[in-house]
């Protein structure tokens, strides 16, 4: 019932955030519940679409870049079944490549399971003298196992290295190496070896027959990206194909009953909180709540956006705020629905009808999203949990620290 997206810059159109939310300036409120009660709910059977989104391309179609693991030279870290491979052409005096190196590094740190990194050479000898010798001294390094280490150390001491010649330059290399607790005989030995010496000018070659307009470049799964260079975006593109795998191909059949009560405890890290569902309002939207709850899908994520006094928002495993699930649900909304105290549980959404997984809950009046978001509950208890949580706020840019998590969701039938 899965299926893998690849191309998630398609998905980002998905992102449910809310921005608009402003904070209410009134304190949050535990008035009694307000919300009318209907008696002709629409069908649920008519109120769900799944996405269709471009399909993982075939790792056999023909490509100008070696397949991972099939590179020139080339050195990965992580997991080899990773969902996510990203492959980075790279030269060690480039400075846009020292900037990013540290980047890439963080982000496989925090998905050692879904992504996979892998650096491949690529020295503008005409430009950078000195990248030649970068070079052999990381391949150097590699013979002693150690090639990351002295990858992250000629980085970060670019600006040393790049300005010195040799016999300068190959006694600063060697002096890495010491420093990585590398043998360093041995080291200086390989470093002046053939086969270590032709490899600069073997990889730089190989770039030009290929195309290469000049470094960084990235390929994810195999694809160029051309986006933003920053954490961000990679985390977002990153979490989005991780997510694919959990993604459904159909809407989930109706399976409640819109005459019966439901509750929803959400154990959280800071406490629990307890939801009335309201399938008498909206159906649809309880239907797909409770579907997803029971298959694990709000199990161990993130509260990826907490505004004090106005909101909290989770509902999306990949922790990026653009996720769904596949499939999407239309608007429940009736004119009478008011966005006008704490406690209220709504349904994000990118626009009309495009209600997917995530899911917020007021703190306290937020008026400026009334008619644009249906309710679909109300907290009966725990809404001092909810104030307790970290506030958190994505910025373009800028990696977050980790927010509070939602352990999981347990359904209740009355």
């Amino acid at each position: 019932m899965m299926r893998v997206y690849a191309k998630a810059l398609l998905l980002a159109t998905a992102l449910t955030l809310l921005y608009a939310c402003a904070k209410p300036q009134n304190p949050p409120s535990a008035s009694p519940p307000n919300l009318p009660t209907f008696s002709a709910p629409t069908p649920i059977s008519n109120s769900c679409q799944s996405v269709s989104t471009a399909p993982t391309p075939d790792a056999n179609a023909p490509s100008l870049f070696a397949k991972a693991g099939k590179g020139l030279y080339e050195h990965s870290r992580g997991n080899e079944l990773a969902v996510v491979t990203i492959i980075v052409y790279s030269d060690f005096a480039c400075e846009t490549c020292a900037a990013l190196a540290p980047l890439l590094d963080s982000l496989q740190q925090d998905h050692p399971n879904d992504l996979r990194l892998i650096y491949r050479h690529f020295p503008m000898l005409s430009a950078y003298p000195n990248a030649a010798l970068a070079v052999q001294a990381a391949e150097a390094a590699h013979l002693q196992g150690k090639f990351w280490e002295m990858h992250t150390a000629l980085f970060k001491n670019q600006a040393e290295w790049t300005k010195k010649t040799n016999p300068a330059l190959t006694d600063y290399s060697i002096g890495l190496a010491t420093a990585l607790g590398l043998d360093s005989g041995q080291f200086e030995s390989d470093l002046e070896s053939p086969a270590i010496a032709k490899i600069p000018q073997e990889t730089w070659q190989s770039g030009l027959e290929i195309g290469l307009p000049g470094t960084p470049l990235l390929l994810i799964n195999g694809q160029i990206y051309t986006g933003p260079i920053n954490y961000t975006s990679l985390q977002l593109i990153t979490g989005l194909i991780t997510l694919g795998q959990r993604q459904f191909t159909t809407c989930p059949a109706q399976s409640i009953d819109p005459s019966k009560s439901y509750f929803a405890t959400l154990k959280t890290e800071k406490g629990e909180v307890v939801l009335k569902l309201r399938p008498d309002l909206a159906p649809a939207t309880v239907n797909s709540f409770v579907f997803l709850a029971r298959q694990g899908w709000y199990n161990d994520i993130t509260f990826h956006r907490v505004l004090p006094g106005s909101i909290v928002q989770t509902g999306d495993p990949s922790g990026t705020g653009a996720g769904n699930p596949g499939y999407f649900t239309m608007n429940e909304i009736w004119p009478e629905q008011k966005f006008d105290r704490a406690g209220l549980v709504g349904m994000s959404n990118s626009g009309p009808d495009t209600n997917g997984s995530q899911f917020f809950i007021t703190l306290g009046p937020v008026p400026e999203l009334n008619g644009l978001y249906t309710i679909f509950g109300e907290v009966v208890s725990g809404l001092e949990v909810l104030a307790q949580l970290t506030p958190r706020d994505a910025q373009p840019g800028f990696k977050l620290p980790p927010g509070d998590r939602l352990q999981t969701i347990i359904i209740e039938e009355r």
